[in-house]
């Protein structure tokens, strides 16, 4: 839903012109250096970036979900290390309180997430449970009027420089699967928190992910988003809808930007006497390409106004992050064929973004667990039909 076409198209045209003007030129300094400059943080914040998604009430932007759809659309046409600082804020950093938490929970933390001035991170994920979500090891014992937390998390997106997380923990290890996990407020100055090393990645310089252990750490009753034992998975899985068609946006955006990397570098290279982009098989990649980004656009599109008009959409958005995830990488692929042997050097964009896309079929769940997730939801729709 677009509730002011002027407005957006001022946003959408000032955020492409900073992606154009600031980001792009600042990619290989990320690359080389693993990090993003603080002078491009503070214009995000400047910017509003890190409150996209996050109401108005509580000091951001409130994009609705078509909105924020066609604002990834651009973003993604940068390095994904940019998108990854801010996205979880918007997203599973600040959605899960926004969701299920108090009004007080929601006054206290979601306004300096949406300004930047607090980094979220969201602790699901665990040395030995990672797609299996709701198999959550990580212990919190009730101890009077606190819980102290025990157990690592794994591969936390923003981790080294996170001050807020949501942890997800095991509350009643009587009961098995989600029914036992609660979701939790952590402040990252908490004694008992600690962070481990930064992971070094196959990609996606300047996005950070580290280990987070709690060893003993104390955290109030009253800081359990919702203020109920055993919600914890549940809130997990209300954050992943917006989060996946989030991410299957960002994907559009990269593949439209390797397209016109693509185009421009095959109309500029010649060979028998031609430039490239005039002989038929690079030609059928390139249309290839962009058919499938075009696919990918329009299922996103289509999905995001079905959740702004209050469909639920689980299954929707799992089409969704499948299709665009595998297709970013067979667009990737697709590039740095049709750039040759340049295209496996590292002076050239899509070499980059050749390893940066490979992610996007893992995080959000796996391009299987959609597989399953959209195979369960036809099959119960077919049992009540």
């Amino acid at each position: 839903m677009i509730r002011d076409a002027e407005t957006l198209t001022q946003l959408t045209d000032t955020i492409a012109r900073f992606v154009r003007e600031r980001l792009v030129p600042a990619e290989q300094q990320v690359a080389e250096t693993d990090t993003i400059p603080e002078d491009i943080v503070a214009d995000m914040k400047a910017m509003g970036l890190f409150g996209l998604s996050i109401p108005e009430e509580y000091g951001g932007l409130g994009l609705t979900m078509e909105e924020e759809v066609l604002v990834a659309f651009e973003l993604g046409r940068t390095s994904p290390a940019f998108r990854s600082l801010m996205g979880t804020n918007n997203g599973i950093g600040a959605q899960g309180i926004l969701i299920d938490g108090s009004e007080e929970q929601k006054q206290k933390y979601v306004p300096p997430l949406a300004t930047g001035d607090v980094i979220g991170a969201f602790c699901l994920t665990e040395p030995d449970v990672g797609s299996d979500s709701g198999a959550v090891k990580m212990r919190a014992q009730r101890d009077g009027d606190h819980y102290i937390l025990n157990g690592t998390k794994r591969y936390i997106t923003n981790g080294p420089r996170a001050g807020l997380f949501t942890v997800m923990a095991r509350t009643n290890p009587d009961i098995q699967g989600g029914g036992g996990v609660t979701a939790f407020i952590v402040e990252g100055d908490t004694p008992g928190l600690s962070r481990g090393k930064a992971d070094v990645k196959m990609g996606q310089k300047g996005a950070h992910t580290c280990d987070i252990i709690f060893d003993n750490c104390r955290v109030p009753a009253e800081n359990i988003i919702g203020g109920k034992e055993g919600g914890g998975f549940k809130t997990a899985m209300k954050v992943l809808d917006r989060g996946r068609l989030h991410i299957s946006a960002i994907c559009v955006g990269v593949a439209t930007r390797l397209i016109e990397d693509a185009v421009n570098f095959a109309a500029e290279r010649k060979q028998f006497g031609k430039p490239i982009i005039e002989h038929q098989l690079i030609q059928a990649m390139l249309a290839d390409s962009r058919a499938e980004m075009f696919a990918g656009r329009s299922m996103v599109l289509e999905a995001a106004r079905s959740k702004d008009r209050g469909e639920k959409v689980s299954l929707d958005a799992s089409c969704c992050k499948l299709f665009c995830s595998e297709m970013v990488g067979r667009v990737a692929d697709r590039a740095v064929q049709i750039h040759g042997g340049a295209g496996y050097m590292a002076d050239y964009a899509v070499e980059r973004f050749y390893r940066d896309v490979r992610l996007f079929r893992i995080y959000e769940g796996t391009t299987q667990i959609q597989q399953i997730v959209i195979a369960r939801e036809l099959a119960r729709q077919a049992g009540n039909s």
